[in-house]
Formats: structure tokens, C-alpha cells, sequence
């Protein structure tokens, strides 16, 4: 992976720069503009982003080698660069930042793929082999549980959405907590990723070292373990209750 500029340099790879050269080139009429703004100040950041999506959270069911991934998902990303809309903002009244934006557009399009690839190689076994070890109880099992976590998750998210500046009060704090309510709303496509790999993510979204992620975390956990045992015991959680389950803040 490419080494990350120190905390607080600009020279991150995708940055406000990066995405403000977006926002010109889509509205950029004239093509050799276009391709002179795309090839200065785009196309490295895209390389970059695609690379450590694919390592990071191993992206590794293709039949070419990883470079050809990758130029496989740049190409994507330039293909789909008119959709991104930077006035548009979410359900937290927060503009749509390109790093988040493309990062969700890259893993869209390796996941589809990855996935389809690792399918057709299972299928070397045989419908039949397959049938053998089908346990249907447990496989329905598994699907109310896994249902039952996404609707979770879900109303983790609207509490997190409602009282995040209750909980956190400086600007760094509420950064981590949005990045990781924003991936949490990206749950369908992380399901299988591992802690390492979200914090690194967490550390692309936001410029945070992993201590200062690890102290925001921990002060979301404590909330999470009090609503776990209310949804666990009542079905539902009032997800627009403040954080005053705690004296204060951990932070």
C-alpha cells in the first residue's frame, strides 16, 4: 500500500484537491480540458483508491492478476465520475464527499464481480455435492439471524444519526462517528470484512490515527451494549433517546 502522509499534511492521496478537480471536470464541456484535468489531478487518486480497496479487503476472485483489477475499476470509476453530485447530502444534512462517494462506487463493482467469480469456482463441485451438504434448519436459522443483525444495525444507525453532537463535542470525534455510521449504513457490502480493514478505511475517510479511532469507538461500544440488551429483550429500541444513559461522555 502507499505510504499515508503524517496527520494533518494535505497530501493525502484523495483530498479536497482531488475531489474539487472532479467537480471541474464534470463540468468541463471541452475534452481536452476534460482529459488534461482527469490525467493531473484524478487519475492517480483513482488508481490509489482502487488498489488498497482490492488489498485491503481482498478482492482476490479474478482470474487477472490484481493490476488488471485495478485498471478494471479505474476505468469504472471514470465511466461513472458524471453521476457524482457534490451538492447532494445525505440524512445527516452532510454534503456527498467524492472519497466516500467512489470508494462505495469501487467496492459496488468488486463485489459484484469477486463474488460472481467465487460462485462459478464452487460450482466446480456439483449441484449434487452441494445438495449433500445443504442443512436446511440451519440455514434458515442462519438467515433470521443474519436478518435480525442488519435490522439492527439499522436502528444502531438512527440512534447514532439523532445523537451523535449529544454524544461527541469536537469536530475530530464527530468525524470518526460519521465515518463509521456512514459505514454502517454501507452494511450490505462489509458483512465479511474484518476490524483491521475498516479501520483503515475509517483512517481514509477521516485523517485519524487508529488511538484516536480506537477512544471513539470504545465511547460508541458502551451505548452499543446498552441498546444490544434493549433490542435483545424488547424487539425495538427508541432510537431518539439522548446519550444520557452515561454521566458523560468518554471523551
Amino acid at each position: 500500500m502507499p505510504r499515508k502522509a503524517k496527520k494533518g499534511s494535505p497530501r493525502y492521496y484523495f483530498h479536497i484537491g482531488t475531489e474539487n478537480a472532479i467537480i471541474r471536470h464534470n463540468q468541463e464541456t471541452r475534452p481536452v480540458m476534460r482529459e488534461r484535468i482527469y490525467n493531473e489531478h484524478i487519475r492517480n487518486a483513482f488508481e490509489k483508491l482502487a488498489e488498497n480497496i482490492i488489498h485491503t479487503f481482498k478482492f482476490y476472485y479474478f482470474d487477472v492478476p490484481s493490476e488488471d483489477v485495478k485498471h478494471e475499476v479505474v476505468s469504472f470509476l471514470y465511466m461513472n465520475m458524471h453521476k457524482y453530485d457534490h451538492t447532494k447530502v445525505n440524512a445527516k444534512g452532510q454534503r456527498s464527499k467524492a472519497f466516500s462517494y467512489f470508494s462505495i462506487v469501487a467496492k459496488n463493482y468488486l463485489i459484484l464481480h469477486n463474488n460472481n467469480n467465487y460462485k462459478r469456482m464452487k460450482q466446480h463441485d456439483g449441484a449434487e455435492v452441494t445438495d449433500r451438504k445443504r442443512d436446511p434448519i440451519s440455514e434458515i436459522r442462519s438467515r433470521d439471524a443474519r436478518n435480525m443483525k442488519i435490522e439492527y444495525v439499522d436502528v444502531l444507525a438512527d440512534y447514532w444519526r439523532n445523537n451523535l453532537t449529544t454524544v461527541f463535542k469536537r469536530k475530530k470525534d464527530l468525524d470518526v462517528a460519521n465515518a463509521v455510521v456512514e459505514l454502517m449504513d454501507m452494511k450490505e457490502n462489509i458483512d465479511n470484512f474484518n476490524k483491521k480493514a475498516l479501520y483503515i478505511l475509517i483512517r481514509e475517510m477521516t485523517g485519524s490515527n487508529t488511538q484516536h479511532i480506537t477512544r471513539v469507538v470504545n465511547v460508541m461500544k458502551k451505548h452499543h451494549f446498552k441498546l444490544q440488551e434493549n433490542y435483545l429483550s424488547t424487539g425495538s429500541v427508541v432510537t431518539t433517546q439522548t446519550g444520557s444513559w452515561f454521566d458523560r461522555p468518554a471523551i
